[in-house]
């Protein structure tokens, strides 16, 4: 099944990273890439990482020559807006739903080659996992091994996903799932790399967490941008 880059901006941040080799550079506005927030049903609090995910959009302006809009923008997973964001995250601690539509919907976001990012907050995982079985019934989660590129894309992990909260004392896993054979979505579980972007004052964590998460974040968001490169 041939794939095919959502759009413009998408196949502009390609371009930079292809050919400036993740230097700084300063190209126009319209190459800019735009995350989207996803706006999900069942009750969990789809809003709580939006502060944080701003944090990491901004460190990755600074760090990176790949350009994008500072804030994300929330989209339902039904709206045909979805096709707009090369990348989506999703984050909370409580229930998530998709209709039938929405499962439809975002199995079509997967398959044109869009990528989802998703952050256990705690309390959002029992659902999370039903609702992605629903979209890609076949494919099963992969506990990503940490010679995978996507922990040495930008910066390195050498032990795979950081611990940022403690949660239920688990190791952190950086779980994968395929669809025809393309990762389309990096779920952090028992890491909770969303509570390290926020600012200090908010969880209190020491500076070694906060940059972990942060890095760590950056190199998922620039792996999904680069799959399409090849």
């Amino acid at each position: 099944m041939k794939r095919h880059l959502l759009n413009k901006s998408l196949l502009l941040a390609l371009l930079l990273i292809t050919l400036a080799g993740l230097a700084q550079t300063t190209p126009d506005a319209g190459s800019k890439v735009q995350i989207g927030l996803l706006k999900y049903k069942g009750g969990g609090d789809w809003y709580s990482g939006a502060r944080a995910l701003t944090n990491l959009i901004s460190f990755m302006r600074t760090n990176t020559n790949v350009q994008f809009m500072p804030e994300p923008v929330a989209v339902e997973p039904g709206s045909v807006q979805l096709f707009a964001y090369p990348i989506l995250f999703i984050n909370g601690h409580g229930n998530v739903f998709f209709t039938p539509e929405e499962v439809e919907n975002l199995r079509k976001y997967f398959a044109a080659g869009g990528f989802l990012f998703a952050n256990d907050d705690y309390g959002m995982d029992p659902s999370f996992r039903r609702e992605l079985k629903k979209i890609l019934p076949g494919s099963a989660w992969i506990d990503l091994p940490f010679a995978h590129p996507i922990y040495h894309t930008f910066f390195d992990f050498p032990n795979g996903c950081p611990k940022i909260h403690e949660h239920d004392k688990l190791p952190a896993q950086g779980l994968g799932l395929f669809y025809d054979g393309v990762m389309v979505c990096f779920y952090d579980y028992q890491s909770d790399l969303c509570d390290g972007w926020e600012d200090e004052s908010v969880h209190g964590d020491p500076l070694e967490k906060r940059q972990a998460a942060t890095k760590m974040g950056t190199n998922v968001i620039l792996h999904a941008l680069s799959r399409g490169v090849n």
